[in-house]
């Protein structure tokens, strides 16, 4: 007989591989807060673990950058992903006694699986081929934002006065650090810029359109199937960049960086994430996710020698400010 484990309470997740969520943050959770019981001490391990998953998460942007110098950029997602796949399924038995989906759902976390994971890494793997780690990082940080007013498109959130102001802010961010730094235009890294934030919009849509189903299930379960789709979409664009792929370039550094970006950012850091959501509660937890954009910024000048643009600082710190006024229950109050 199967051993029957409770759903994990809470899930936060960013778009995979971007440096914020929403990205785990826009993703709908269930616990309302954390456990009243746990000591200091619990609490302080759960902080450090979670700002050390963040760190990770923002690392995970250079990490893919540096890669796919050496695999295609399709190539290396479907495979790091379908690694991952396997070992949040062997999690979930562990977690929750079993694996399998009700019929019914199938299609649907299908549909979410192949825009939020298949076309998101079709897109953000080949635009990071183009754009510098640094503006993919930040402009994903506004996913937040996209999902918002998606979400209240589709009707399963209401669109206030301070989140259309958040929003705004916030896109007007994104625009500053793409204006700053390639300028707009539809070749070389100003369209890797815009597949990126069209990437953002396809996880906007995994969360957005996925409420329902993970009111069924829980975020675990949902989402190691959602990735597992995913898979299935980035397959056709993996089959093609096949023949680019140069087995001699792959040294020992190319497999650690799969082994990083497969096990810890995927698959390991949104294990720790669940844990900590039932010791903090899950608003604690998003608070630590500004974070990420900038070590992504910070790794990718040390590691990959990319210049730090003031335009960059001033446009990411625009793009959380957006962000906070869009969640800012205060100034909900005030303006409606």
């Amino acid at each position: 007989m199967n051993r029957k484990r409770r759903p994990s309470p809470g899930f936060v997740t960013e778009p995979p591989d971007a440096g914020t969520t929403a990205a785990p943050e826009a993703a709908p959770v269930a616990s309302a807060g954390p456990i009243p019981s746990v000591t200091p001490r619990t609490r302080h391990i759960a902080e450090i673990a979670v700002l050390l998953v963040m760190l990770t998460w923002g690392a995970n942007v250079v990490a893919v950058k540096a890669a796919i110098s050496d695999v295609p950029p399709v190539l290396f997602a479907f495979v790091r992903f379908g690694a991952a796949f396997v070992a949040l399924l062997a999690f979930l038995r562990w977690r929750e006694g079993s694996i399998t989906l009700p019929r019914a759902d199938v299609l649907p976390i299908a549909l979410l699986g192949l825009a939020g994971f298949g076309l998101y890494q079709d897109l953000w793997a080949s635009a990071l081929g183009q754009t510098t780690a640094s503006n993919s990082a930040l402009i994903t940080a506004a996913t937040p934002v996209s999902t918002m007013l998606l979400a209240a498109a589709v009707g399963s959130d209401t669109l206030s006065r301070a989140k259309l102001l958040g929003a705004a802010i916030s896109l007007s961010g994104a625009v500053g650090v793409v204006g700053a730094t390639h300028g707009f235009g539809f070749t070389g890294a100003s369209a890797g810029d815009l597949m990126t934030f069209a990437a953002t919009v396809c996880w906007s849509c995994y969360v957005a359109f996925g409420a329902p189903v993970l009111r069924r299930h829980s975020p675990l379960r949902t989402a190691t199937w959602a990735i597992g789709f995913g898979c299935l979409g980035m397959l056709p664009l993996a089959l093609m960049q096949i023949p680019q792929f140069d087995a001699s370039r792959v040294g020992l550094g190319t497999l650690a960086l799969f082994l990083y970006c497969a096990v810890l950012p995927a698959a390991a850091a949104n294990v720790v994430v669940f844990s900590a959501i039932k010791i903090l509660g899950p608003t604690r937890v998003m608070l630590f996710q500004f974070l990420v954009p900038g070590f992504a910024v910070i790794m990718a000048a040390v590691f990959l020698g990319e210049a730090i643009v003031v335009g960059q600082i001033v446009g990411g710190a625009v793009i959380v400010l957006g962000i906070l006024v869009a969640r800012s229950r205060r100034l909900a109050g005030a303006v409606g």
